[in-house]
């Protein structure tokens, strides 16, 4: 019995291991992949910078910046990853908002193309956009696709989780060139979201999507939260801002367990470039006000992973911004 047990015990604490890369052969047509030491500057077609050991634990976050052809990744708030990649060409556009890894498969093979191999596979919709090790020749060549190089590709399967966050953005969609300031554009948004609710007012659907990862924006010139599960919009409540000043566009996610209030920093943030935001959730928080029934709803819904998006700018599309809302 004691032997029973131990064996039960082992195989409970594989299955709660991450999810392993398995040993892919590279294909031919693939780029190698090849390791620089600078955690800055301009990366060649195939060059990658590989830190994970600088922040060994905590939530991922992968900031894709299309114009620069380049993907951040961040582990608790740190940069420890970066690589050139190669996204969809004219006519076959990656799509940029704020997505959720939903699939990972390491010995993929399209249905699409030919059964063409794309290994270390990590699905962002379920129409067809996905990481994969691929062929980058230096400018954007795939069919909405984010192409890796294969070394890297390998890696970062190892390193993420199903249901992480990840941001694309464009030079349509950001205000500048680079993806830690999204847009705040979710797949699901179309210009105009929803009728105005009068202050103190909210809607609640969580029967729209019942599980998955949330994300959670709080636009200011909206005066609007809106929550999003899954990528499906679930709710939204009116919102009073406190105070003069900006908030500036920021993205966080939660670290700890919800209910959490021993930890010092529950939320970890991104910044642009490399540079770290300081800016601290909850000053920011402090600054808005919506019903009381509607903060318990989201807080027992806030989990590690959740992510927040505060920004100074309208997602309901009621003004001329010249930023892309479509989800295109």
């Amino acid at each position: 019995m004691k032997r029973l047990l131990s064996l039960l015990g082992l195989l409970g604490s594989l299955c709660a291991l991450p999810l392993r890369a398995v040993d892919v052969q590279k294909p031919s047509f693939h780029t190698e992949g090849a390791p620089t030491g600078k955690p800055i500057g301009l990366l060649q077609p195939g060059q990658y910078w590989w830190a994970p050991r600088i922040s060994p634990d905590g939530p991922v976050m992968i900031l894709v910046s299309l114009p620069e052809q380049i993907m951040n990744v961040y582990r608790n708030g740190v940069l420890v990853a970066r690589s050139s990649i190669s996204s969809g060409m004219p006519g076959h556009s990656t799509p940029t908002g704020v997505f959720t890894i939903l699939q990972k498969s390491a010995d993929h093979y399209s249905k699409t193309y030919d059964n063409a191999p794309m290994p270390y596979m990590q699905r962002l919709t379920w129409d067809g956009v996905a990481f994969h090790s691929g062929f980058l020749p230096g400018h954007a060549a795939s069919h909405g696709c984010i192409r890796l190089p294969f070394e890297f590709s390998q890696k970062l399967f190892d390193l993420t989780r199903q249901g992480g966050t990840v941001v694309i953005g464009d030079n349509h969609s950001l205000q500048t060139s680079y993806a830690a300031d999204p847009g705040l554009i979710l797949p699901v948004l179309q210009p105009g979201a929803g009728q105005p609710l009068a202050p103190g007012a909210y809607s609640w659907h969580p029967e729209r999507s019942t599980s998955g990862p949330v994300t959670m924006v709080f636009s200011a010139a909206d005066r609007m939260l809106y929550v999003y599960r899954n990528g499906v919009r679930i709710g939204r409540a009116a919102v009073r801002v406190n105070g003069l000043g900006k908030f500036g566009n920021h993205v966080f996610t939660r670290i700890a367990p919800a209910g959490d209030t021993t930890s010092r920093n529950r939320w970890m943030t991104v910044g642009r470039n490399g540079a770290t935001d300081r800016t601290n959730f909850d000053s920011l928080r402090k600054r808005v006000s919506f019903s009381e029934e509607f903060r318990s709803i989201l807080q027992g819904i806030s989990a590690p992973g959740t992510t927040v998006i505060v920004t100074d700018l309208p997602v309901s599309g009621k003004r001329e911004t010249g930023l892309n809302f479509s989800g295109k």
